[in-house]
């Protein structure tokens, strides 16, 4: 088997082609506006009075519209194509900025951030309609490039993420003499504008409709095997749905209330975190660009459990931790590890079904992370406000160790397939 071709050379770049390459910087400069409200969203609440209970209900709110509009474009997507969800997407992010921006009541502030994700750390995805970004990417790429050229893109948005988390340390010092509240305006000026730019890179998209490109069985025998076909990837899909369940529990109880929780730990604000999670994104694209390529030696399986196994030492520790630094340490550390298989992962995914599916499994991907994801952080902020700052990191890492088991375990058998990505009914 020839070694497939690297993405990461300027060559490379330009031979992955005008979409593939386009989707990619849509994502990236969407990543640095989410990389900024990734750390200033929840402190910009807090400066509004909000507490730990209700940030925690607001994001989980956030988690739970986002999954169940995922596999309705997931599902909508494989039959009617993908661009059009994506304006969708960047049409409504325009207004709803625009609206926080002009108008920030509570209620706003709680549709808009509902609906698109604010403070989530979405790693520059489009929300809900992820799957069909994730889709349309694999659907122009060749099946031996997928799993690098993931991993570039999600090596990208790590970048961008912390570019905007760098930024986040300032954003709240632009405006003189603003104080509270009023003081994170340019964190939303910065995401309206980046929505602006990339609804006018979708627009000048062009997109082919799934599956025409797969070969298909003849009539009179396609019946029986496309059953059979369809059966293997529905078991593969289930099982995947289950195993990453467990994890994105865990992942919920901390991830997202990770600013606060230093906040009010260490008593530190976005001058401090801001460049902590900028370390940590810049660090998680380089271990994202490796772990690519490391996938073709070892698997895409292995390469995302071995590092995973690490991560959880790592978070068990975090709390226990006497001072900012040395929890800042451990957490870049944690994150690095954690996160940089993110590509690895969607890889794995897209390649357990055929083009026309890929939709599907995209929103169920999604659904299985982002569903127990939104309850993790309403039962984090209630540890947290209670005062129980060190039980959140324990049954996260307890779920993730869990994780770390089944994943080999259950979804072993589909190894071959998805770094194979089967093209053909």
């Amino acid at each position: 088997m020839s070694k497939s071709p690297s993405p990461y050379s300027f060559s490379a770049w330009k031979s992955l082609g005008p979409v593939a390459r386009q989707l990619i910087t849509v994502r990236l400069l969407r990543s640095i506006a989410q990389g900024a409200l990734a750390v200033d969203f929840t402190l910009y609440l807090s400066a509004r009075h909000w507490n730990a209970p209700e940030i925690g209900l607001l994001l989980m709110g956030g988690g739970l519209f986002g999954a169940l509009l995922s596999v309705i474009v997931g599902v909508t997507s494989d039959r009617f194509g993908r661009r059009g969800f994506l304006l969708v997407y960047e049409t409504g992010l325009v207004i709803g900025t625009a609206a926080v921006v002009l108008a920030p009541s509570t209620w706003v502030i709680v549709l808009v951030a509902a609906i698109f994700g604010f403070g989530r750390g979405a790693n520059g995805s489009s929300g809900p309609f992820a799957p069909a970004e994730q889709a349309w990417l694999a659907q122009v790429l060749p099946t031996a490039r997928r799993g690098t050229v993931f991993s570039l893109n999600a090596g990208l948005q790590f970048f961008g993420m912390g570019v905007g988390s760098l930024s986040a340390a300032a954003l709240p010092h632009l405006i003189p003499g603003a104080g509270g509240a009023a003081a994170y305006l340019p964190l939303f000026l910065l995401n309206l504008l980046v929505a602006v730019v990339n609804l006018g890179q979708i627009w000048s998209l062009r997109e082919m409709p799934p599956g025409l490109a797969e070969s298909r069985p003849p009539a009179a025998a396609g019946s029986v095997a496309e059953e059979a076909v369809t059966k293997r990837e529905n078991r593969a899909l289930a099982s995947l749905t289950i195993v990453n369940m467990v994890n994105s529990l865990g992942v919920g109880l901390v991830a997202p209330l990770m600013p606060y929780w230093f906040s009010v730990r260490f008593g530190v604000g976005p001058e401090a975190i801001g460049p902590v999670y900028a370390l940590t994104f810049f660090l998680t694209g380089a271990s994202s660009l490796v772990i690519g390529r490391v996938s073709e030696r070892i698997g895409l399986i292995r390469s995302i459990v071995l590092p995973r196994m690490v991560g959880v030492a790592l978070l068990v520790a975090i709390p226990f931790m006497p001072s900012f630094a040395f929890a800042a340490v451990l957490y870049v550390l944690r994150s690095v590890l954690n996160r940089g298989s993110v590509g690895a992962r969607q890889a794995f995914s897209v390649g357990l079904v055929r083009d026309r599916r890929r939709g599907l499994a995209s929103s169920l991907n999604a659904v299985s992370w982002s569903l127990p994801a939104s309850i993790g952080p309403a039962v984090g902020g209630w540890l947290i406000g209670s005062g129980a700052m060190f039980w959140p990191f324990l049954l996260a890492s307890a779920l993730q160790l869990g994780y770390v088991v089944l994943f080999p375990k259950v979804m072993g058998r589909y190894e071959t397939r998805s770094a194979g990505a089967r093209d053909t009914a």
